[in-house]
């Protein structure tokens, strides 16, 4: 339930680039709210002038202090209608709208989204990636040991990922997904909706080397396929490897133990789905004779 005397709190998805890429939904509420929250107040400035909006400004950035917060809720729950607004593209998504967000829900405030540009959906649409499930991973750690468990934690994921990086680390990115996840079909979709929008859809290899010969620039969105189980189920090594794993675990006594040949094979078909239950049978048999 919501706070019936308290305001309104509108997120209102702003352009990624191209400044004609605002709905009319959004004008409107900009400039009938009481204040706007913005993450960089020079880029809202420039909004603001080409759509003669006069609305009042704050700033609300990854430093703001939980004064600033405070503030925020505190004029929210006196009934004012407020705005939120990322640099570019929609609120609560990597920036730090996502806090306001939280303690607004906390505080039974009405939290109202205003749909809208946004540069992961934007990305995936034209990456020619599959589309039937993605998931969004949005900026990876900057130093390279956390990036690299972050990635490897998404590795088995079978929906296309999506990563917000920044130019100067993706060669560095390219390097690290290509270790963990193999050479995946990839894209980087940079400088969406701008004048030189590119959209380079290569093996994660490739791009790496295009990186070190051009180098990066701009706003870069990156989109990995994900993980084929089924492909990978039939790599011979990866088959090998499984079966290793299952003769290590039979080798263990307490494994084992007060078992019979039906409840150990029922037990490793759920360890090692990859394998086929003939195959699974036929080790038991093998290991217990």
């Amino acid at each position: 339930m919501t706070n019936a005397d308290a305001g309104e709190l509108f997120l209102i998805a702003t352009p990624i680039g191209n400044l004609g890429d605002i709905t009319m939904r959004a004008l409107e509420t900009l400039r009938k709210v009481d204040l706007v929250a913005a993450e960089d107040t020079r880029t809202a400035k420039k909004l603001f002038s080409r759509y003669q909006i006069t609305t009042s400004l704050i700033s609300l950035h990854d430093h703001s202090s939980l004064k600033r917060l405070d503030e925020i809720i505190g004029k929210l729950q006196r009934g004012a209608t407020i705005g939120v607004i990322s640099e570019a593209g929609t609120p609560g998504i990597s920036d730090p709208g996502f806090r306001l967000i939280q303690m607004a829900a906390a505080a039974a405030i009405r939290i109202t989204p205003l749909p809208g540009a946004c540069a992961a959906i934007s990305a995936i649409c034209a990456s020619a990636l599959p589309l039937d499930s993605f998931y969004f991973a949005g900026f990876l750690p900057v130093r390279s040991g956390p990036r690299q468990r972050k990635l490897e934690s998404l590795k088995e994921i079978e929906a296309t990922l999506i990563f917000y990086e920044s130019p100067r680390r993706l060669n560095a990115t390219l390097e690290i997904m290509e270790q963990v996840f193999g050479d995946r079909l990839a894209c980087v979709a940079r400088e969406l909706t701008k004048i030189y929008e590119e959209f380079l859809r290569f093996p994660l290899s490739y791009l790496r080397s295009l990186g070190r010969e051009e180098g990066w620039r701009g706003e870069i969105t990156l989109l990995v396929t994900g993980y084929d189980r089924e492909s990978h189920s039939r790599d011979p090594q990866t088959l090998l490897e499984a079966e290793a794993e299952l003769r290590a675990c039979l080798a263990d006594p307490d494994f084992a133990k007060g078992r019979s040949n039906r409840d150990l094979v029922e037990s490793l078909m759920e360890q090692f789905p990859l394998l086929k239950r003939r195959r699974i049978y036929e080790i038991v048999l093998s290991d217990n004779l």
